[in-house]
């Protein structure tokens, strides 16, 4: 991971205008500013500035690590402020803001806030426990504030901490998307794109768009995600998840910037060897009294399949078996002998290859909008914008 310190002293060079201007204000000698920038240039295999008698000035390069440094900044900075409130001061002391400039410190704290574990945020980051435990302390003395507390359960993140990491998180995905974006200048994409997928994306639209992007940049890394809505929703929020594939909540997020990439039918579903497969008509009576595998309550596609009975007069579904795994679903349709209702793209495969079968059953007015869900005001690295434009593709 890039180093924080460096990107910060980056900052102060180019609002200075030059090195010798800004080693007073980061209070530190001048050799030692222009060692960390031709670092950064080093490990970034780029120049980020040009050095002209008038000063020096960003290069495209250096305007995109300026660019990134401005939104770590923000989250960095509303957290000083909000932790000088707490303790009833105008300001932290700039030694405290000193300490919060540690990509290794944040990361520590989000790695605990995930395990509760020291020992194993030492393994994770291959450092000793006290080492972990250093690393907290100097976070929650510059901000003058506990951030975990101990527990039966472990170390779990106190109200302040629970608010905080969440924008160390942000930070931490700024520092990664940095890093996509200068293989991006130097003309390759890279990286590794965090996907949380919902089931319908998972069939056919995602390994389409997947298999596209990694003909044309095989440099890029595509990790998938398969979780309740709830979970995806909070890494998304906290920039561990780039964006989110499937069915889209109903319900306005500000939080969130939502794209409906196409409208899903839905369609009750059986194995091919079902009493019902060989009808040529069904109705509500044949659906009466049959075993059911469905989603989970509380998931959209359960929300519009219980309103779609009562509207008819029905009764809502009693599933026999409720489960997300698509897996189960088709073992429950073909081993099990019940019926679902699911995506007629879900289990195209299947249907294709003669074991299943969409049954003769109307199901007017349900269906589903699947789309692409991202942070609101993220600026998604462009590895990550490539497999979107893949993913519009195949979904048109």
């Amino acid at each position: 991971m890039l180093p924080l310190r460096h990107i910060r002293t980056l900052s102060a060079v180019a609002r200075a205008g030059g090195v010798r201007p800004s080693s007073e204000s980061l209070r530190r000698a001048a050799s030692a500013v222009s060692r960390a920038v031709a670092l950064l240039e080093a490990m970034l295999g780029l120049p980020l500035f040009e050095r002209k008698g008038r000063g020096m000035l960003p290069t495209p390069a250096g305007a995109l690590v300026l660019a990134r440094f401005d939104r770590i900044r923000a989250e960095l900075s509303a957290v000083q402020e909000e932790a000088a409130a707490d303790a009833c001061m105008a300001a932290l002391p700039a030694a405290s803001e000193d300490v919060l400039y540690d990509e290794r410190r944040l990361w520590a704290a989000s790695l605990l806030a995930e395990a509760h574990h020291m020992p194993t945020v030492g393994r994770r980051l291959g450092v000793t426990q006290p080492a972990v435990s250093g690393a907290v302390s100097r976070l929650e003395n510059a901000l003058r504030q506990k951030l975990f507390l101990r527990t039966a359960s472990g170390l779990m993140p106190t109200d302040a901490g629970t608010r905080w990491i969440a924008r160390f998180d942000l930070v931490l995905a700024e520092l990664r998307y940095l890093e996509d974006d200068m293989a991006a200048a130097r003309g390759s994409l890279q990286g590794l794109i965090t996907v949380g997928t919902l089931p319908l994306a998972r069939t056919r639209v995602l390994p389409k768009a997947i298999g596209a992007l990694r003909a044309a940049h095989p440099g890029l890394r595509i990790h998938s995600l398969e979780s309740p809505y709830e979970q995806l929703y909070a890494g998304l929020l906290s920039g561990k998840v780039d964006f989110i594939i499937g069915a889209l909540r109903p319900v306005a997020d500000r939080a969130l910037t939502v794209e409906t990439l196409f409208e899903d039918e839905l369609g009750v579903m059986a194995s091919a060897t079902h009493p019902l497969a060989r009808k040529r008509d069904v109705g509500f009576g044949d659906l009466r009294g049959q075993s059911w595998v469905l989603s989970r309550p509380g998931t959209p596609l359960r929300a519009s399949l219980d309103r779609f009975f009562t509207d008819h007069g029905e009764q809502a579904l009693v599933p026999a078996v409720e489960t997300g795994d698509l897996a189960l679903v088709r073992g429950m349709l073909v081993e099990g002998g019940m019926l679902t209702v699911l995506s007629t793209h879900q289990l195209r495969y299947e249907v294709d290859a003669g074991h299943l079968r969409v049954l003769p059953f109307p199901m007017d007015g349900l269906r589903r909008y699947i789309g692409l869900a991202t942070r609101a005001g993220a600026r998604l690295p462009p590895g990550t914008l490539a497999l979107i434009g893949e993913i519009r593709r195949f979904s048109r």
